[in-house]
């Protein structure tokens, strides 16, 4: 309960004496704890808190685990438990009051949908998100330095898938300005993409990107505005859950000015199951994480962690924690004996009890409560009963959550995502080019090959013509020589039978003459030797 006169906000009463314990808010922004088991009632101190800096005028982000803390929209009810506490505690002027929330889910299932860009959250958480290797993250790291020296936008989960697959096919032409790119790790990211997408991611990264100046307002009567984090679905992916909140954490802290010392936190945050931030986390994130607690006060910004056991926070952050309620613990195992010790020992002591046993002492609705003075010095630890919280304390009905969502001016502004030209147009159009450039350079080499082809072939039919030309001419001249050769033959038969023929004429006129000459030779012969012989034997005629 804020006090506006006392300008401090009234949390509990301590022990018999009902003496006020109070958080000064000029040391909110020093940050805090609420912590203990399960059913103690932190939830309760969380909406104390929560309804007491909206009251002061602080705005607000607290995330809804259970689903429970909707109840702040409208005002609680009278039961005999209130009554008791508040008559037991003197609280004056009590009455029952709603508070100014606007719903948020990063599923835009209840409340307005809450986006932000893959090149916003960055190489680092986006790795913890995909749950990527050291060697793994590296390769990430560069193709987000390949797409900011190539400026592609990295907006949404297909602006990521596509860049992965063109710095994949591209890996030769990358190696040279940033390093070997390895095959291996592209494939993990891809398939790490779709774990993404399967958690959510295809719903949270996207635009409109959520503006953190939004959660930075005040009511028309003052009050600072409650945003709550419906977390019931985004908590069982844990990974995507704290993730978003240290995102979250960091854009706060980056847009937000130096502020000195203030009366009031300019803001404050209320981080549930605040195990999960640090869990598992790499030593580089669990740097950035301490650094950013360490400087974001000087901003004007609180930061409440709670969960179960104080141990959950890595004791570089729990020290810089000065404002704590913690609640009862449980002490079953030498384990969480050991931790109620710590948490007994992280106390500045008070003689009046013992913190260690006290710790498992408190029934619910009580705590051990240290806040800081105004010389920033954590006071004595006290024993107190917490507030009962003036909210409705439940579920506040599903009509009058979804009436305050649409009456929300913001969810005209969120509720539609858009998809702007980013890098996997970019990228699409380019592949386009290079296909249509490939399929381009493709018919060039296929109407140059077919050029080569039918001048081959041109090549080869002309050296067939010439061929066959040559083959003609040399049966031509073959048949021309033979030709030549038979007609000279016939020639030269037809002069050799013209020779016979004379030599036949002459061999016929030899032998008319020599049958001439023979037959008048014969013939004078016969005379001849008729007469010769008739002179001998004396029978010439006288």
């Amino acid at each position: 309960m804020y006090l506006p006169t006392d300008k401090q906000i009234w949390v509990g009463t301590a022990d018999s004496r009902k003496t006020p314990v109070y958080l000064r808010p000029d040391m909110a922004n020093r940050h805090g704890l609420i912590a203990g088991a399960t059913g103690t009632g932190k939830t309760v101190s969380l909406k104390v808190l929560a309804e007491s800096f909206s009251d002061a005028g602080v705005p607000v982000f607290l995330v809804d685990i259970k689903g429970d803390v909707s109840g702040l929209i409208q005002p609680g009810v009278e039961n005999k438990n209130v009554t008791e506490r508040v008559t037991s505690m003197n609280i004056p002027d009590w009455h029952f009051s709603g508070f100014p929330v606007r719903f948020w889910d990063v599923y835009g299932e209840k409340g307005t949908p809450i986006r932000t860009t893959i090149s916003d959250i960055g190489p680092d958480l986006l790795a913890r998100i995909m749950e990527l290797n050291d060697t793994q993250t590296a390769v990430l790291k560069l193709i987000f330095r390949i797409a900011d020296d190539q400026q592609l936008l990295l907006i949404d989960v297909k602006d990521l898938r596509a860049m992965v697959q063109f710095v994949g096919d591209h890996a030769a032409d990358f190696t040279t300005n940033y390093g070997h790119i390895a095959t291996a790790s592209i494939g993990a990211i891809q398939r790490a993409i779709i774990n993404l997408e399967g958690a959510g991611g295809d719903i949270f990264f996207g635009e409109p990107e959520l503006d953190v100046n939004d959660w930075f307002a005040l009511t028309s009567d003052g009050r600072g505005m409650i945003n709550l984090l419906h977390a019931v679905k985004l908590v069982q992916s844990p990974l995507l859950y704290s993730t978003f909140l240290l995102w979250m954490l960091s854009e706060i802290y980056e847009m937000l000015p130096e502020a000195g010392d203030l009366e009031k936190p300019k803001f404050v945050f209320f981080f549930d199951e605040a195990h999960l931030l640090f869990k598992d986390a790499p030593k580089a994130l669990l740097d950035k994480v301490e650094q950013v607690v360490r400087l974001v006060r000087s901003k004007g910004v609180g930061i409440y962690f709670i969960t179960q056991q104080p141990g959950d926070i890595p004791d570089t952050v729990l020290a810089q924690l000065g404002n704590k309620i913690q609640h009862a613990l449980r002490a079953y195992t030498p384990n969480e004996q050991k931790a109620i010790k710590a948490a007994a020992q992280s106390f500045r002591e008070n003689p009046a009890f013992d913190t260690e046993t006290t710790l498992t002492e408190l029934g619910t609705g009580e705590a051990l409560v240290s806040f800081l003075d105004e010389k920033g010095t954590p006071s004595i630890v006290q024993r107190a009963v917490i507030l009962p919280p003036q909210s409705f304390m439940g579920v506040a009905d599903e009509a009058t959550i979804q009436q305050m969502i649409r009456g929300n001016g913001l969810d005209a502004k969120y509720r539609l995502a858009v998809d702007n030209t980013s890098a996997f147009e970019t990228l699409t159009e380019k592949q386009a080019q290079e296909a249509e450039a490939q399929r381009l350079a493709e018919e060039e080499a296929q109407r140059q090959k077919e050029a080569e082809k039918q001048a081959k072939e041109k090549e080869k039919e002309e050296a067939a013509a010439k061929k066959e030309a040559e083959r003609q001419a040399k049966e031509l001249q073959k048949a021309q020589e033979k030709l030549a050769a038979q007609k000279q033959k016939e020639k030269e038969k037809a002069e050799a039978k013209k020779e016979r023929e004379k030599e036949k004429a002459a061999a016929r006129r030899t032998k008319y003459v020599d049958r001439v000459v023979g037959n008048a030779l014969s013939s004078i012969g016969r005379n001849l030797g008729s007469s010769i012989l008739r002179g001998i034997f004396g029978t010439r005629k006288k």
